[in-house]
């Protein structure tokens, strides 16, 4: 493990350190909101199970409600993000959207 690996493995959960050795939350980007929502998706369709109890759930509607509002960002944000954020999001979406269906005829 490298010396910024046993660093950063001091601080609590979701929390980095930052250049001055202080634990912080990791910057907020596009490209992480977008992750977040996707991983949200995911652990609602049963494919990520709970990080505590390590239960997978189920609950189509909300996944349903992520992918939406990833689409609405997609929407709102067209010729306003850098070609890495488009490219980003728009696989998510796409990957998403397969894996909704899948979940959907499994539950049929």
């Amino acid at each position: 493990m490298s010396e910024q690996e046993q660093q950063c493995s001091d601080c609590p959960d979701g929390r980095v350190r930052n250049k001055e050795g202080k634990c912080v939350m990791p910057a907020v980007t596009f490209s992480s909101l977008v992750l977040s929502f996707n991983t949200s998706a995911l652990f609602h369709m049963g494919e990520l199970a709970h990080p505590e109890s390590g239960q997978k759930v189920v609950d189509l509607e909300l996944a349903k409600n992520a992918i939406d509002t990833l689409a609405l960002l997609q929407e709102k944000s067209k010729g306003n993000l850098e070609p890495d954020e488009g490219e980003l999001l728009t696989r998510v979406l796409y990957e998403l959207k397969m894996r909704f269906v899948k979940a959907c005829e499994k539950e049929t």
